[in-house]
């Protein structure tokens, strides 16, 4: 398996283009499947999360064509409902599919889906939904089936805004007979991305970005040629990568809206921050101060950006404390920062880190995509050369994350196993 070696000792400067955003591509690729014509999809990362979405799709009996940064699915020979085991285990999202399957075919078979070890993540919410729309579930050995004669809208609330549930709730509801409403949905732009897709293939939904979301079903959906929103996740962890560095980034492709938390915090560690409407620039400063962050849904501070601002304030000016209200097995990371020096104390769901001046190189491993790129930026201000394993991880979530820091001034190179 293949590592990363990172360099630490030199300030990033420059400009970075923002990729596609890989939490709103995936259901809305899953979501080629309610309509039987061909969908082409622009903006499209190169992310090995991207590649099991693609091959899941052609199990499925969909044509995917690849041109530049573009998919077009040709969705109108899918066949089989049944998403493969090994595909399932490969990735988390392969759940967003269940949506789609129901509203197209109204039948669906899936396993127990994979993803990121960062604690339990059930797909209660999505089972509840769907159930609520009229589909019968029932387990055999470690398969899920669900089957319904039709779909029928509902009124759904939510028992917390789980971005997974909404968008696959909504999914099945825009072919279901009547209307539905999802309370307490998730308010986060990706939702916002999917209503705009789908509306754009036919569909009639409203309210996406707020906790109230209304759909009326339609029978039929048509083709559509669709562009994904920049990732806010990659526009963080570049923000983040000034600041830690003291260096300047310009970062194009980017709607800031989507990352004011982040501002804001990086705002209140000193670091500048300027922005217009699709660029942000970030200046670094030499001296962190030190601040508190809690993680909450979305338009709060977003637990994916949690452990880069780990790494950040592993050299702040004093005492800050990082509480984690998402996942409460995401502290993961901390045990790596330690072996760089990093003075953190993890209780609960709270972590205590007194700011040091240096961290110093070590052998690290990634245990999820958000701390493999903790890990990373902490090796980009370490003395010495760090090695991130298990990088497997971070290729399911950033595109050229290598070529990028290189052309910012960075060093980083991949090593093979």
């Amino acid at each position: 398996m293949s590592s990363l070696l990172v360099r630490g000792g030199r300030s990033l400067s420059g400009e970075v283009e923002i990729s596609g955003a890989k939490n709103a591509v995936l259901p809305i690729l899953a979501g080629t499947v309610l309509s039987a014509g061909e969908n082409t999809i622009h903006s499209v990362p190169k992310l090995r999360d991207v590649e099991v979405m693609k091959e899941v799709l052609r199990t499925l009996g969909a044509e995917v064509k690849e041109s530049e940064d573009a998919l077009t699915i040709s969705s109108n020979l899918v066949d089989s409902c049944e998403i493969p085991e090994y595909l399932m285990k490969k990735m988390r999202a392969t759940v967003f599919l269940m949506g789609p399957l129901l509203g197209r075919f109204n039948k669906v078979s899936i396993s127990q889906p994979g993803g990121c070890s960062i604690g339990p993540r059930p797909i209660d919410l999505h089972l509840k939904g769907l159930r609520a729309l009229g589909v019968e579930f029932t387990q055999k050995e470690d398969c899920l089936e669900g089957k319904t004669d039709k779909l029928v809208g509902a009124d759904i609330h939510l028992d917390f805004p789980s971005v997974g549930a909404t968008e696959n709730i909504m999914m099945a509801a825009v072919k279901a007979e009547g209307k539905s409403v999802i309370r307490n949905a998730a308010k986060e732009p990706e939702i916002i991305d999917l209503q705009n897709f789908l509306n754009g293939m036919g569909a009639q939904v409203r309210g996406a970005g707020t906790d109230i979301i209304k759909i009326k079903g339609v029978e039929k959906l048509n083709s559509i040629d669709y562009t994904v929103i920049p990732d806010r996740i990659e526009t963080g962890t570049f923000m983040v990568a000034a600041a830690i560095t003291n260096g300047e980034i310009l970062l194009n492709n980017v709607i800031p809206e989507h990352v004011d938390s982040v501002i804001a915090k990086l705002l209140e560690t000193g670091v500048e921050v300027e922005y217009n409407q699709d660029q942000i620039k970030v200046i670094g400063t030499p001296e962190i101060e030190s601040i508190d962050i809690k993680t909450l849904p979305y338009p709060g501070f977003p637990t994916d950006m949690q452990p880069q601002f780990m790494a950040l304030l592993s050299i702040a000016q004093g005492n800050s404390v990082i509480t984690e209200s998402i996942f409460e097995n995401r502290f993961k990371h901390a045990d790596e920062l330690r072996r760089m020096g990093a003075d953190i104390r993890v209780e609960s769901r709270s972590a205590i880190i007194q700011g040091i001046d240096k961290l110093s190189a070590a052998t690290v491993e990634a245990s999820d995509l958000r701390a493999g790129a903790a890990l990373v930026l902490a090796g980009l201000v370490a003395e010495g050369e760090t090695e991130v394993k298990n990088i497997y991880h971070i290729d399911r979530g950033y595109e050229n994350l290598e070529e990028k820091i290189t052309n910012l001034g960075g060093q980083i190179t991949r090593l093979a196993d």
